[in-house]
């Protein structure tokens, strides 16, 4: 899933400005399953500026609601008369829901309330992970589920630099060597011979260069692209 984390308060209020009318907007998604956009952090949201505003002297007109998923216009329809009532509307979503409220909603001001960090799991409680970079040419099967695009700090595809030092990484001792993972887990799938298999430079021309990126489905598409 997507995992965000709420920006500063101060941040938030500099990024509201002036606005008199203001509309948080939570996603009840990846961002609700890492608290960070959900009904109840947008509810805390709006409450704060609500009363910080009044202590600044300049109290906000501030309200709150939650769709189900911001990057998907039929949710987004569900709230055009707030949308467009609003000055301002402060998105809880990750940057694709930002994006989408900008782009379906063309004359509304909308502002990011969370900084979008990674594609990643819950570790445990109140610890969310990387797992993915979204290169966009899977090399899972290869390394035994194990990815050394996202959790590798060189992301090295040939094992691992020489650096690491029992089994940790040397550019922070926190992080796990990915390669020592990969090697553990195709060691206990009697797997190992895979390792032996040099792997040519990755082509990232799947990943980030050449601009923004898009998959098309035609079995999907309900008509015919001109």
């Amino acid at each position: 899933m997507i995992i965000a984390e709420q920006k500063p308060f101060e941040e938030i209020k500099g990024l509201v400005g002036s606005a008199q009318k203001v509309l948080v907007v939570g996603c009840g998604t990846c961002v609700t399953v890492c608290f960070a956009g959900g009904s109840r952090e947008a509810a805390i949201l709006a409450a704060s500026l609500r009363m910080a505003s009044k202590l600044d002297g300049d109290p906000k007109d501030v309200t709150d609601v939650t769709v189900q998923r911001q990057c998907e216009w039929e949710y987004l329809d569900t709230i055009a008369e707030q949308v467009n009532e609003a000055d301002l509307v402060l998105s809880l979503g990750c940057g694709i829901g930002v994006q989408a409220i900008a782009e379906h909603f063309p004359k509304t001001w909308v502002v990011p309330g969370l900084n979008t960090s990674f594609l990643g799991l819950p570790a445990e409680q109140g610890v969310w992970v990387e797992r993915c970079a979204a290169c966009g040419d899977c090399i899972l099967g290869l390394t035994a589920g194990v990815c050394p695009i996202a959790r590798c700090s060189k992301s090295l595809l040939n094992g691992p630099c020489g650096g690491s030092q029992d089994g940790h990484c040397e550019v922070n001792e926190d992080i796990p060597c990915v390669w020592q993972l990969i090697y553990d887990r195709l060691k206990s799938l009697d797997k190992l011979e895979m390792l032996s298999e040099i792997r040519p430079p990755k082509n990232w021309r799947t990943s980030r260069d050449g601009g923004p990126r898009k998959i098309v489905r035609p079995d999907l598409r309900l008509y015919e692209e001109e």
